[in-house]
Formats: C-alpha cells, sequence, structure tokens
C-alpha cells in the first residue's frame, strides 16, 4: 500500500492460539489477528491502535518474529523471515529491535545498564574488545541524553524515563532499520512522554529508522506518525495519513474510537457523543479494506 519500496511489508498476516480442552472436550481456537496487512516504507512511522486485546501486541510481536505469525508473510527489507534459519534470523535481529512498554521489566536487574547496552555489542559485534564496547555504550547514553557516568549504575536507580532511554539506547547500539514500539510511553509520567517521543523523532530524522508505534494515546499518535492504522477484532478496519484519518474517518469503529477522546467544547462534545451513538447500530465484523481515497483504506461495514 506504500508507493516506496517498504522496508517491512507484511501480508495476510495472522495469529491462533489453541485453547485447553476442557473434561475431554475437543479444544478450540483463539483467533488473535486476522488477515492483516500493511507496510511501512524507510523512514515512515505506522502508528497501530485500538482498544486493549484488539491485537496490536500480537502483530509487533509476530512482524519482529518473537512470536511468529500462523498464516501469512514478513518480508524485511525484501526477505521473508520466515523463510530463514535461525543463525540468518539472529542475524537478522541486529537489524530489527522493539522498545517495550514496561522498561524496568526489560532492564536485568542483575547488570549495570551500561553492561546491559554493551550486550548488544558482544553478541553481534565480537571484533570489537573491552575499550571499544565502553566508548560506544558512552557515545550511545550521550545520544539518548544520559550522563555516560551513570553507566555503572543498576535499573533501580534509575526514573522510569531514565530506564526507556537506556533501553531506547540499546535498540539503537546496533543501527537497525526498524523498530517496533510498543507502548513505549504507557509507564511514564505524562510530563516524560513528550521527551521521549521527541527523542524518537530525533533519532528517526538523524538515522532514518522506520517504527511500528504501538499506542493507545492517540493525540501522541497523531503528532508522531505518518499513517495510522485502527485495529479492531483483530483485522485493520482503517489505514490512512494521520490527518486525513483524524480529520475525516470513515469506519464508525475508528470514529468511536477517536470521541473516546474528551473535547473541552461542550457543544462539540454533545454532537459527537450524538454521532457515536449513531455509530453503535452499525457494529458488524469488519469485511476486506477497500481503497475510499488515494492512501485512505476502509474495511468494507
Amino acid at each position: 500500500m506504500s508507493r516506496v519500496q517498504p522496508v517491512v511489508s507484511v501480508r495476510n498476516l495472522s495469529k491462533a492460539y489453541p485453547l485447553r480442552a476442557w473434561w475431554g472436550g475437543k479444544g478450540t481456537v483463539f483467533r488473535a489477528v486476522h488477515d492483516v496487512s500493511f507496510d511501512i516504507a524507510p523512514g515512515e512511522t505506522l502508528g497501530l491502535v485500538g482498544e486493549s486485546g484488539s491485537g496490536k501486541s500480537t502483530i509487533g510481536r509476530a512482524v519482529t518474529m518473537l512470536n511468529p505469525p500462523t498464516a501469512g508473510t514478513v518480508a524485511f527489507e525484501g526477505t521473508d523471515l520466515a523463510t530463514l534459519s535461525p543463525r540468518a534470523l539472529r542475524r537478522m535481529r541486529s537489524r530489527i529491535q522493539t522498545v517495550f512498554q514496561d522498561p524496568y521489566a526489560a532492564l536485568n536487574p542483575r547488570m549495570s545498564v551500561g553492561a546491559y547496552v554493551a550486550e548488544a555489542f558482544r553478541l553481534h559485534r565480537p571484533d570489537m574488545n573491552a575499550t571499544e564496547r565502553r566508548a560506544a555504550v558512552a557515545h550511545l547514553f550521550e545520544r539518548v541524553g544520559l550522563d555516560p557516568a551513570f553507566m555503572g549504575r543498576f535499573p533501580h536507580q534509575f526514573s522510569g524515563g531514565q530506564r526507556q532511554r537506556i533501553c531506547i539506547a540499546r535498540a539503537i547500539a546496533l543501527k537497525p532499520s526498524f523498530i517496533v514500539a510498543d507502548e513505549p510511553i504507557a509507564a511514564l509520567d505524562v510530563s516524560i512522554q513528550a521527551q521521549v517521543v521527541n527523542l524518537l523523532q530525533d533519532l528517526q530524522a538523524d538515522l532514518g529508522l522506520a517504527y511500528l508505534f504501538i499506542s493507545h494515546d492517540l493525540r501522541m499518535v497523531r503528532y508522531l506518525c505518518h499513517r495510522v492504522a485502527v485495529l479492531w477484532r483483530g483485522r485493520i478496519v482503517e489505514l490512512a495519513e494521520s490527518d486525513r484519518l483524524y480529520e475525516d474517518p470513515r469506519h464508525p469503529y475508528t470514529r468511536r474510537l477517536l470521541a473516546a477522546v474528551p473535547l473541552p467544547d461542550p457543544a462539540a462534545e454533545r454532537a459527537r457523543l450524538a454521532a457515536r451513538a449513531r455509530d453503535e447500530q452499525a457494529d458488524g465484523l469488519p469485511g476486506d479494506l477497500v481503497e475510499v481515497a488515494p492512501g485512505h483504506w476502509v474495511a468494507d461495514h
């Protein structure tokens, strides 16, 4: 769906989980994600939004092969990741990184943060000696706005925002071209969220990174993302450029999702709640995506 050669191309991705059979009955399958397709161009940020349980994080893990899809393909820089051997996939992981929601859970509490970031070099750059690794980590700390003197400290000695900066430093250590940011600001104070988002933007401009940005924060998604995909019941129901989607949402679920963000104008809020009540009459399973305008895709409803 992108006019530029994509860095990531996802086609008909589905993910299902088997459910346990009770009392000798037949086990069933839970379909978390069904038939999802999208492209991400170099240097682009695609936002993925939807309510809890819609399958956002499942897609993020499937795209990075942390939890491989049940069906469909994930092509990274033209290579189908499912066809790679474990060794080749490990080499490819230096180009694909993830920033998780909870930075404290992502860090090893028994390792200094400097050693944590240096682990990427130790695993993927065996040609570097200890002095070179330390210099590289110090540069990364400066790049994400941390004092290199903190390299010997442990995770519990940092604030939430500082921990997320450390995780971002680890993510960019090997100069990836694609990062999945899975709710990277959800666990942070509001005053810190903007700083982390601005850091992600600066790194994108400097390094040419492509992001899959997963978030509940619709305002931040509009600020950061070039395009937005709306996920409902494991399917993409609308995909468009950010401004177009926010100004002219076509799918009823997209309108309801945007209506969840309160407006300071009481009259506008009442009108929007009335429109939301009308949209709720249009519930149903999402159909195939149809291009209703150039670059604006909406599920048939």
